[in-house]
């Protein structure tokens, strides 16, 4: 797949972007088991600001999510994470699955297997 001009209207999303991610790692008050390492490539953000969109990679370990005042939909592509809402039970989910994290969600996001995901974001 191939993103169309960015100045479009319609934007494709490259499941195996050819450009170099952002890397980074979990923020120490986050983490919780392992050494997680993070690549995002961001595909897209709306004109406001409010709305990105990109592919995100995750290798096992476990950290807080505080998903704060944003809205997040995650398509699986790869790999398969475990997530414990507080308060909840754990759900995992797996290449081909899909969910959304609402504003205010709380829980742990366990990587079971390096995962790669499109994701979605909305802040409030």
């Amino acid at each position: 797949m191939t993103s169309a001009d960015k100045s479009s209207l319609l934007v494709s999303i490259d499941y195996t972007p050819s450009f170099a991610p952002k890397e980074s790692k979990a923020l120490p008050e986050r983490l919780i088991s392992g050494d997680p390492a993070f690549k995002t490539w961001p595909m897209d953000v709306s004109r406001d600001g409010l709305v990105h969109t990109g592919i995100w990679e995750a290798t096992p370990g476990e950290t807080r999510s505080i998903k704060g005042g944003t809205l997040e939909f995650c398509y699986l592509l790869s790999g398969a994470v475990e997530i414990t809402p507080d308060g909840g039970q754990p759900v995992i989910y797996r290449a081909g699955d899909s969910f959304v994290m609402k504003p205010g969600f709380t829980g742990v996001w366990k990587t079971l297997e390096t995962l790669r995901k499109i994701y979605v974001t909305v802040m409030e």
